[in-house]
């Protein structure tokens, strides 16, 4: 009896000192863990940014390129009519007005190459941040319990 009294005594006793030392690790597991969680939050947030940033770009981009074709849209109405002959302009020689007019489709058609690879960028942008919301949530699906799951 005495023996079996020490034994439970002795084996509760390294329970009790296992204890703290297993906080103690839950404890630096917490932090650890609660650490990284933020250090990842901050790189999301980061890269977010980072595709704000471009979206923003490529939004201001879109509207000059517009204003730009506006711009050789309207030349290329009055350049068409002093081909037709409806405008006077008899200082310029048709084959300059042709010229000019093959330069403004090659320049239209550039801008247009051009708005195709910036539309595709935005799209590409908004995939990213939709990549990104859902990695958002089954991190935090991921962090839930296993008794709550």
């Amino acid at each position: 009896r005495k023996q079996a009294t020490e034994y439970s005594t002795s084996s509760s006793d390294d329970e009790f000192e296992s204890k703290p030392s297993l906080t103690h690790k839950a404890k630096r597991t917490l932090r650890r863990r609660r650490k990284l969680e933020k250090e990842t939050k901050q790189l999301i947030k980061q890269e977010e940014l980072k595709r704000l940033h471009k979206a923003q770009a490529v939004q201001r981009q879109l509207e000059e390129l517009e204003e730009r074709q506006r711009a050789l849209e309207t030349f290329g109405v009055k350049l068409e009519r002093e081909l037709r002959g409806e405008s006077d302009s008899g200082t310029k020689d048709e084959t300059q007005m042709l010229h000019e007019w093959f330069e403004l489709v090659l320049e239209k058609n550039k801008l247009m190459r051009y708005e195709s690879e910036l539309l595709i960028i935005a799209q590409e942008l908004e995939l990213e941040d939709h990549q990104s919301r859902l990695e958002q949530k089954l991190r935090e699906k991921m962090a839930i319990d296993g008794k709550s799951k």
